[in-house]
């Protein structure tokens, strides 16, 4: 019989459409509630839900700021876009805030949004950023985890010739306080995505909805794994469930069925306006009678 890991939940406020004070007053509650152990926010230039003007910050600035506000919970974006900043800047942006919380980073990375979300596509557009193909998007993914790590690992500057990535001299100084770097959580569906979780991934990130679309996709990771030698097991299986205020009940029956279908990383959507003590909440209403 195959060990299942302790379950350990967090939160994820997306920071969209809310002010900064809003999140940080979440985050330091959660931080003082032990039932919760990571929080995270997301990676969007503009809002993707709401009011599309409406504000969306920046998720590295916004997590390194939470960061120094915040003395225990683990701490990541979920997941950062591939699509917004070279790899090796993002290895450095990660080491530093790695630096600011004291070793508590998650490292979240994906190969970014779907063409085919609108709200989704403008960001590149707006931001002068190119929006290539699935198979570019996966391929450089693979790329930039390579690099990132040996950015966090190598101590003399090295060249990478790749087919999406070129670097001269790539050295990363201060390194991780986490050594050999934060845990690598890569978060997506496809199976070209799936390929990349398996080669460099310590956490899988799906979100969550279809719990049988998740076991499914599971199914195929668990394939790839054995392709390549891996032990499933090795990947902690983390899932995306959005939370209802109205309807607690809807979601600990989510959590049940994430928990039985083998996903123990839960992380739990909290919608803003968030509701006054809204972790402790979470925790007795939510946590308590699933875990």
């Amino acid at each position: 019989m195959s060990h299942t890991p302790r379950p350990s939940f967090g939160i994820m406020t997306a920071p969209m459409q809310v002010g900064y004070q809003d999140i940080l007053r979440v985050w330091r509650e959660a931080d003082t509630v032990p039932e919760i152990e990571h929080a995270w926010l997301f990676d969007h230039l503009m809002p993707i839900g709401g009011d599309p003007a409406g504000p969306a910050f920046e998720g590295w600035t916004l997590l390194s700021a939470l960061a120094a506000h915040t003395r225990r919970l683990r701490l990541g974006v979920m997941v950062t876009s591939n699509r917004f900043r070279p790899p090796a800047m993002l290895a450095k942006i990660a080491a530093t805030v790695d630096a600011v919380s004291g070793g508590r980073l998650d490292f979240g990375i994906g190969a970014g949004s779907r063409p085919g979300h609108p709200l989704a596509r403008r960001e590149y557009e707006a931001h002068g950023l190119p929006f290539h193909d699935s198979a570019h998007a996966v391929g450089s993914l693979a790329e930039a985890c390579t690099v990132i790590r040996r950015l966090w690992t190598e101590d003399e500057p090295f060249d990478f010739r790749g087919t999406y990535l070129q670097l001269t001299g790539a050295f990363c100084n201060p390194k991780p306080v986490q050594r050999p770097g934060p845990p690598v959580l890569i978060g997506g569906r496809s199976s070209a995505t799936l390929r990349v979780v398996v080669e460099h991934a310590d956490v899988w990130n799906i979100p969550g909805g279809d719990i049988a679309d998740a076991v499914s996709r599971g199914a195929l990771l668990d394939r790839y794994c054995e392709e390549i030698g891996r032990d499933p097991a090795s990947i902690t299986r983390s899932i995306h469930l959005p939370v209802s205020y109205e309807q607690p009940g809807a979601t600990r029956d989510s959590i049940g069925e994430a928990l039985d279908a083998g996903f123990p990383h839960i992380v739990l959507g909290l919608p803003s306006p968030y509701p006054a003590d809204v972790v402790r909440w979470a925790a007795d209403e939510l946590i308590g009678p699933s875990a």
